[in-house]
């Protein structure tokens, strides 16, 4: 009998191409609050974070402290843009349509996030109810918290399972966890050091397209 080779799919920057858009309602926020200066060049180093550690990270960076009482402004900005412009990444609706294999979606990202992203999208359908978020673990990415977890959910073993991720966090946690780490960097916040940086966190295999991961999958037996 063949191996089941489970896919774990991060979803800001991998399913849909969001980070650019998060950044800008994460700036705006903060300049709401008086806090200006949170550009794209901050926000590029939180990414694969969950909220509240990007908060911690743009602290250390930056000295804003954003207060507590108005975290929500951040989802109420970012939902309203991811509304209006959010796209999936170029080519992940016919990858998925024709993927056999068992998924599910491990994000930093909220459970609310993470199913409008998919809504809006229109890649909810290929996921159901196999939504896991990092605030359902201790510990967010890069720690492999989320990945054993999702492993569980779907009854599988972490070494069995191949995670595809576009952050070094997430790769990090990927690898930490015993997985197969496919870097993903087809997403509109790619720039020139992407790929040796999701190598140097432990990416097995690092790819700019969802055809060329097919082609890496189809080596471990996944046909997609």
């Amino acid at each position: 009998m063949a191996r089941s080779r489970p896919i774990i799919f991060d979803c800001d920057g991998v399913l849909v191409d969001s980070e650019p858009l998060a950044a800008r309602a994460y700036e705006r926020v903060y300049e709401k609050h008086g806090m200006p200066g949170v550009h794209n060049g901050i926000i590029a180093q939180c990414i694969g974070m969950k909220q509240a550690d990007i908060i911690v990270k743009i602290k250390e960076l930056t000295g804003h402290q954003f207060p507590a009482e108005a975290d929500g402004d951040i989802w109420a900005e970012t939902k309203a843009v991811f509304s209006e412009e959010l796209k999936p990444t170029p080519g992940i609706a016919s990858f998925l349509a024709k993927l056999a294999c068992d998924r599910c979606v491990a994000s930093s990202s909220s459970v609310e996030r993470i199913n409008h992203s998919l809504a809006v999208t229109g890649l909810a359908r290929f996921f159901g109810d196999a939504i896991y978020s990092s605030s359902m673990v201790k510990n967010g990415k890069p720690a492999p918290d989320i990945f054993l977890f999702a492993a569980a959910r779907m009854g599988a073993n972490p070494a069995d399972c191949i995670v595809i991720e576009d952050s070094p966090f997430g790769i990090q946690g990927a690898a930490a966890a015993g997985m197969t780490a496919i870097g993903y960097t087809g997403g509109g916040h790619t720039y020139p050091e992407h790929a040796e940086r999701l190598k140097a966190a432990g990416a097995d295999f690092v790819c700019p397209d969802w055809h060329e991961i097919s082609r890496q999958l189809a080596g471990l037996g996944v046909p997609a």
